[in-house]
């Protein structure tokens, strides 16, 4: 059951777990951290009345601040008007003593985490400026419009319930096909699942082992090939790399019953053995993203069990095959939960895009709910054309069977990084198999999959690993264009267990990390060869031009 906005049954149940055991810490007697943090907040309170009587409820000097990046109180009235000031203040104050119970509340750190987390989102929704009554932007505007602001507000909320969820951009602005996903190229083969893409050349020489991609199943590719000034495919086109991309999916009812194994099976082996057909050449060099680099492991991994030796690198963009710190999406899984799901949709059926999407906004809700529930319903504003947010709200669903095995295995179990513990395609899975070069890059502000975690690849895989950190979160630091040289990368700590370590001595490279990774592959790509004009091959003829029909497909 969810509601209108596909809130999963997991969010409203882990709220309402946290919310207990935030009273059971704020009420536990003979804690002396929780007493301290009384006190403070005490102190600060009246620290924060005294000088508001003593102004005569004028402008007085702050007690406490919004934390630096904080957009909820730019606005000068948060600041110049008395009233709005003591409101700001009070609900900082409010959210420091929260915060401050949970980390003084004696809980393993698993449970600890999920009260963080549920305790964020609780404050986070609780913030004055998302009520009317309480943000004087809003009140402001109200009064200027003459009340026709509200009136929009409402009018955009009926129109997002209808929809099922928050209106995040001008989803009118984009099409795919025509703005985005726009380099040139042709869908070479497909299957239920997948569609393979081939892309056309940009170079006269291109290196003979071509380039396949495996984006993650849990969105949409063109992430990968958002706009051409900084579209990854196009970048390893222009370097000279035959660019092969499985396009999954959006599965309806009549996939509700594909597992994990068909996504080996029909996705990224389809897709070697595809690639290597059309190229011609002896092997390929492959990258993941997220799930679709889980979903290469496996694969590679029940490939070199079987002695096939079809690729020749692997790389994998913030990548998790060892989810024993699984990140704010850990919180979520438990083994309720699980088998809750297994129940539901593990023998068939379909798990909605739209609230798979929902968790991951509230991995940021500051950025990516509440600001459009002001802008969008208090505000009667419509969003802003922009296509990375179109891209975010172009929801994927997924078939239950695969889902809940995935739930079940890598994030509540762990039994990828165990040597044939899972067996995939009639296959015992171990990861040292993966005996080729690796790549593995990791980013420094990763909500999904943290740095430390996909770190622990490095010491799963069996071939020699090359471990890069980015600057920035789960896509911009992977989508961090060559051309534009922003940010910056860590290469070249010691690749022993530590994580800390490996960063302790790991030096920090100004730009793209993107340069850097096609200097590595240059030893895996092979000779130079005339890049070949037509793409496909008497077997695999183009179907229709890139980027398909499936990534067309809107989940409902």
């Amino acid at each position: 059951m969810t509601s209108p906005f596909n809130i999963p049954d997991e969010f409203v149940q882990g709220f309402l777990k946290s919310g207990a055991s935030m009273l059971k810490a704020a009420g536990a007697p003979g804690l002396p951290a929780g007493a301290d943090v009384q006190a403070t907040y005490w102190q600060q309170q009246m620290a924060l009345w005294a000088g508001w009587l003593a102004s005569g409820g004028t402008k007085s000097e702050a007690v406490v601040d919004a934390e630096r990046g904080d957009r909820r109180f730019h606005g000068d009235a948060w600041k110049d008007n008395p009233w709005f000031s003591l409101l700001r203040q009070n609900y900082l104050l409010n959210a420091k003593l929260l915060e401050a119970i949970v980390e003084s509340a004696e809980l393993d750190a698993s449970e600890k985490h999920k009260l963080r987390f549920f305790t964020r989102q609780f404050i986070d929704s609780m913030s004055p400026a998302n009520f009317t009554a309480t943000n004087p932007d809003v009140l402001k505007l109200a009064m200027e419009s003459k009340g026709a602001s509200l009136t929009a507000g409402m009018n955009q909320l009926a129109d997002d319930l209808k929809r099922g969820r928050i209106s995040i951009t001008d989803e009118s602005a984009f099409e795919v096909g025509r703005n985005v996903a726009v380099s040139k190229g042709s869908v070479i083969y497909e299957n239920p699942l997948m569609q393979l893409i081939q892309y056309a050349p940009l170079t006269d020489q291109v290196a003979v082992r071509p380039l396949l991609i495996v984006p993650p199943c849990i969105n949409k590719f063109y992430i990968l090939d958002l706009q051409p000034e900084n579209s990854f495919v196009r970048y390893a086109c222009e370097q000279g790399q035959t660019v092969f991309l499985v396009s999954w999916r959006n599965p309806g009812a009549d996939l509700g019953h594909v597992t994990w194994d068909d996504y080996l099976v029909l996705g990224a082996m389809a897709a070697i053995e595809v690639a290597l057909a059309v190229s011609g050449a002896d092997k390929v060099n492959a990258v993941g993203w997220c799930v679709g680099g889980t979903i290469l492991a496996s694969a590679l991994a029940v490939l070199r069990a079987q002695g096939d030796r079809s690729v020749a690198s692997a790389t994998f963009l913030t990548t998790m095959l060892d989810f024993t710190e699984p990140g704010d999406l850990g919180v979520f899984i438990d083994e309720q939960g699980v088998s809750q799901r297994e129940a539901t949709i593990g023998r068939g059926g379909i798990y909605p895009g739209a609230e798979l999407g929902f968790v991951f906004q509230t991995l940021r809700a500051n950025d990516l709910i509440w600001p459009y529930v002001i802008g969008n319903y208090l505000k009667g504003k419509s969003p802003a054309a922009f296509d990375l947010l179109y891209w975010n709200a172009d929801a994927t669903n997924l078939p239950g069977p695969m889902y809940a095995w995935y739930l079940r295995n890598m994030y509540l179990e762990n039994n990828l990084r165990e040597p044939e513990r899972l067996t995939m395609c009639e296959t015992p899975v171990d990861l040292g198999r993966i005996d080729m070069p690796c790549y593995v890059l990791a980013t420094k502000e990763d909500h999904i999959v943290p740095w430390r975690s996909a770190y622990r690849t490095t010491q799963l895989v069996g071939g020699k690993s090359q471990f890069v950190l980015g600057a920035s979160g789960h896509i911009a630091g992977v989508i961090n264009p060559a051309s534009k040289d922003k940010r910056s990368f860590w290469v070249g700590g010691p690749q022993g267990e530590s994580a800390e370590e490996w960063l302790g001595g790991a030096q920090e490279m100004q730009g793209s990390w993107w340069k850097h990774w096609r200097q590595w592959l240059r030893s895996a790509e092979g000779k130079q060869v005339p890049a070949r004009k037509r793409l496909g091959n008497n077997e695999h003829k183009p179907i229709e031009d890139a980027p398909g029909r499936y990534v067309k497909q809107r989940a409902e």
